[in-house]
């Protein structure tokens, strides 16, 4: 199945009780029983739900997988992962990562006895230097946030395989229907789905997409015990936001690359950073592992300064000075004092998010619009 029927219909049937096309949003806390243990497959809406199982089932679907596993955000996803590990366990993780996900990993998890480190991976092999016996889990953006780095997936699981740790990858900026994570040797999908998955700016959800029966078993005991699961109204704006992510996310790509080839061309902007350059240092890893290169494209001013940053952030019309990214509308945002405000300044400057750098989630708006606002705005 093509990827644009598969986005339409994966996980959703016709409601067996209306012929409702679209899942209903089971509203409900609870389920009555005939009996002790004697009902129909659901007890406690904590524990499942029709509309999260619908969601959960089409998650598998889209990401060529055979579980999927919601919570009540990305960080709630990537929580529940970090307590698969025991004390004494080991991650390595890529050095350029969202901001949450090093906040979660150094202030809350490290406290706790396992060991954190963190690696440039734009060259997949120096990772093995990393690698010890007590190596539990290989975590990895690709496309990273905010400085766009490929990670070539083949080579980092093979890595993983050859120690038994498993490779974990954020898939969230590229989402299904660029990148399948799974089919590169992945053992572990997350996803902040309040971005492009769910793509309406509306929802806060995260996921874990696995293909190891053992590995969701344990994911669904600690959605169960931790109880971090998101809500079926939730749940069924993103159903609704999955049927459109092909067309979205081919918009989003058609208009970044319009957007970062007319930056490029500006007398005022130094640096931009996109994949599809064919100067990125990874660009052929990413045309072999992705159908496109994504929506995303951050860039600083050759006067280089924080204030030159904030004086255009300032002046967009169209572009929204907001956090997060994936949604229908253009976002523009200052990563250093906002998505990655909890990375300390000197870690930040190592891997080029510097005080100058502006990150830009390009919308599907028309793409004369956006760039019009962002001439205006280096104007």
């Amino acid at each position: 199945m093509k990827s644009g029927t598969k986005m339409v219909h994966a996980g959703v049937e016709p409601d067996p009780t209306s012929g409702a096309i679209m899942t209903p949003i089971y509203q409900t806390s609870t389920y009555v029983q005939t009996g002790p243990g004697d009902h129909k497959g659901y007890e406690y809406a904590r524990t499942q739900n029709p509309t999260r199982d619908a969601l959960q089932k089409s998650l598998a679907i889209i990401e060529n997988a055979k579980h999927a596993v919601c919570f009540a955000s990305g960080m709630a996803a990537t929580d529940t992962l970090m307590k698969t590990l025991n004390p004494g366990d080991e991650v390595i993780s890529i050095n350029d990562l969202y901001g949450g996900s090093y906040r979660l990993m150094t202030k809350v998890y490290a406290k706790y006895g396992i060991k954190f480190t963190f690696v440039a991976m734009h060259e997949a092999e120096q990772i093995r230097q990393y690698v010890t016996d007590k190596t539990k889990l290989i975590w990895i953006e690709t496309p990273t946030n905010p400085m766009l780095n490929v990670v070539d997936i083949r080579v980092v699981s093979k890595i993983a395989k050859e120690h038994k740790a498993l490779l974990v990858v954020d898939n969230t900026f590229s989402s299904p229907h660029l990148q399948t994570p799974m089919d590169l040797g992945a053992d572990i999908v997350m996803h902040s789905i309040t971005k492009y998955i769910s793509g309406h700016s509306d929802v806060i959800m995260g996921a874990l997409v696995c293909n190891d029966n053992a590995i969701a078993e344990e994911l669904l005991f600690l959605q169960n015990s931790a109880g971090a699961v998101p809500g079926p109204q939730d749940c069924f704006l993103v159903l609704r936001g999955i049927k459109t992510l092909h067309l979205r996310m081919e918009a989003h790509c058609r208009n970044a690359e319009t957007v970062a080839r007319f930056l490029r061309n500006h007398p005022k902007v130094g640096k931009v950073v996109w994949p599809g350059f064919e100067d990125h240092p990874n660009h052929e890893i990413a045309k072999s592992q992705m159908k496109g290169f994504g929506g995303m494209v951050s860039f600083s001013l050759k006067d280089d300064t924080f204030e030159g940053a904030v004086k255009v952030m300032k002046k967009t019309k169209i572009f929204s000075l907001a956090e997060s990214l994936g949604g229908v509308e253009s976002l523009i945002g200052h990563p250093a004092s906002m998505t990655h405000a909890s990375i300390p300044k000197e870690e930040r400057e190592k891997t080029g998010v510097v005080d100058s750098l502006i990150r830009l989630s390009v919308g599907i708006e028309d793409p004369e619009d956006l760039i019009n606002d962002l001439e205006q705005a280096l104007g």
